[in-house]
């Protein structure tokens, strides 16, 4: 595959509940330790790194950001860094926190 896909939040979350894909957050420290999907990584320039070194390249990944728009950067970034399948989750945590508060770790 040579681009991201897109997913809409209920396909994300199908995923999340089957541990089917990692999810990784690229919104900023504070908003990810104010609340983030649990288990997300906090993929930031900082961390690029160590989830490269421990990356399953054949594990779909979930990048989410604020509203969907930053995460498909980001997502097209991890394709290009030679991951399988990378997905956008439309409308990014705004509307996962709405949508599945039971799925939100918060500090």
């Amino acid at each position: 595959m040579d681009h991201f896909q897109t997913i809409n939040p209920e396909q994300a979350y199908q995923h999340w509940l089957e541990k089917t894909a990692i999810m990784v957050d690229i919104r900023d420290p504070q908003s990810f330790n104010a609340g983030h999907v649990s288990g997300a990584f906090h993929l930031t320039n900082e961390t690029l790194n160590n989830f490269l070194e421990a990356a399953d390249f054949e594990r779909p990944v979930m990048v989410m950001c604020y509203h969907g728009h930053s995460s498909q950067g980001a997502a097209q970034y991890l394709i290009n860094m030679g991951f399988e399948t990378v997905y956008s989750v439309n409308g990014g945590f705004e509307v996962w926190k709405k949508e599945y508060p039971q799925a939100v770790h918060s500090q």
